[in-house]
């Protein structure tokens, strides 16, 4: 709440310099506020009295943005890479797919392994879930389980993350 739309009856008031001028009615306030030509903000909606401070709320807008900003910038992003295997892969195509994810995971992306059981693949649940635990064991050394392979429709998948050095 800024000037105008600050509804309390009493504020406490913090001038521009951090200092408290003590409690005073609102409209007192808000002509402190415009004698120096600056904007009173109300900080503390909640406390009793609420307290208000003066200062230049279009440069706190504009600081309290670029801290946004700032902090956004440093944020880190993991990405998910998607790999699909077959309950029916074979031995050469496993292990392509073995050092495609172990790349990715010393990139430090986390990597989705689905599998599709397709027509009368869906009675032999128990070969696929067999070559998804092996693909997590040869995994097992620099990845954890974040997501255990659970059978969703006619898709099983899991999450793998990679450990921290």
């Amino acid at each position: 709440m800024v000037n105008e739309s600050i509804r309390f009856k009493e504020v406490l008031v913090i001038d521009a310099n951090g200092d408290q001028l003590g409690v005073m009615m609102r409209r007192e306030a808000l002509e402190r506020a415009y004698d120096q030509e600056l904007d009173l903000l109300c900080v503390a909606p909640n406390a009793q009295p609420p307290v208000c401070k003066i200062l230049d709320y279009g440069r706190f807008r504009f600081e309290a943005q670029k801290k946004a900003k700032e902090a956004k910038k440093k944020q880190s992003v993991t990405e998910i890479k998607p790999m699909r295997l077959s309950p029916v892969i074979d031995t050469n195509d496993f292990n392509t797919k073995m050092k495609q994810a172990v790349k990715w995971l010393e990139d430090g992306m986390k990597v989705k392994v689905d599998m599709r059981f397709r027509g009368r693949m869906m009675t032999r649940q128990e070969v696929g879930l067999k070559v998804m635990n092996d693909f997590i064991d040869q995994l097992s050394t620099i990845a954890i389980v974040d997501k255990k392979p659970k059978l969703e429709g006619n898709i099983m998948s899991c999450v793998l993350t990679p450990k921290k050095k």
